[in-house]
């Protein structure tokens, strides 16, 4: 990923650790969009460990960066796979990558073994039903769509109806327009409610997917979305050769929720469970 080259480079020098240093290691963490409070939680970890350890070069703090970030990044949330019908519900902005995430998602799925299905509860955006019955043929997998403009609600309703006892897995497409935030928050506790209406705990995850290459407004969005709903998990779309991996960092410090998958190019296979040693390691590769 070379996500941080810079960082690593900067910190394989070997130099001195005065406050030189540590203001422009900041500067550098803020520039990979680790975010301003992140990074100065992260470089003040580091000041106490340079004291602790009597450290005298940059090479030596790399093991201790390293631990704070993956401290971060440690943060976990409870799943309760139902085996009966277990739902997901993905949200995100239009734009973000959230319709072939799904695709993703499903495939992922696929692979071990599980019978899935999808729904379309963007009902008023005709791209999105075009897009998702495409994957929707490519993977052979199920689809549940509305007429335009239909409740997202009764199409929620009638996909759980048409996955009970036939389908492990059920998918859930939502709108993600920005311009009217209110009611796209309303029209999502209300899919929420009749989900929970129909299977006792239900949803039981709620996926956010985040582009990661917009950086810093990727956390303003994962804000909004989190303040109105409980999210169990962030999908980072995206994320191949881009600069801007720091904001995996700073939403998990920020706002303590796991990320569960990553986006790493453009085909189906190309979606990963986040592995948070795996991705500390290649900051530093």
């Amino acid at each position: 990923m070379n996500l941080f080259k810079k960082i690593s480079s900067y910190l394989k020098r070997g130099l001195k650790l005065d406050e030189e240093f540590f203001v422009s290691l900041e500067e550098k963490l803020v520039e990979a969009d680790v975010g301003i409070l992140t990074c100065k939680k992260i470089v003040n970890k580091i000041r106490e460990e340079v004291r602790k350890h009597k450290l005298v070069d940059s090479t030596a703090i790399i093991p201790y960066v390293k631990k704070e970030i993956l401290d971060i990044l440690s943060v976990e949330r409870e799943i309760n796979f139902n085996s009966q019908l277990h739902t997901i519900l993905v949200i995100g902005v239009n734009g973000t990558g959230k319709t072939t995430t799904i695709a993703k998602l499903a495939n992922y799925y696929k692979g071990l073994k599980k019978d899935v299905l999808l729904a379309c509860c963007d009902t008023y955006r005709a791209a999105s039903f075009t897009q998702l019955g495409i994957w929707a043929d490519r993977l052979n997998i199920g689809i549940v769509k509305g007429a335009s403009g239909a409740d997202p609600g009764a199409v929620a309703y009638d996909a759980v109806e048409s996955a009970f006892e036939k389908k492990n897995i059920l998918i859930i497409d939502t709108a993600g327009r920005q311009h009217t935030k209110y009611n796209l928050m309303e029209e999502l506790k209300k899919i929420k409610r009749v989900l929970a209406k129909k299977i006792e705990g239900a949803p039981a995850e709620v996926l956010l997917v985040l582009d990661a290459t917009t950086g810093q407004n990727a956390l303003s969005q994962a804000r909004l979305f989190t303040k109105n709903l409980d999210v169990t998990g962030i999908v980072i779309a995206k994320l191949d050769g881009t600069a801007k991996g720091g904001i995996v960092i700073a939403i998990a410090d920020e706002l303590k929720i796991p990320i569960r998958y990553i986006g790493i190019g453009e085909g189906v296979e190309d979606f990963n469970i986040f592995n948070k040693e795996k991705f500390v390691d290649s900051i530093f590769e």
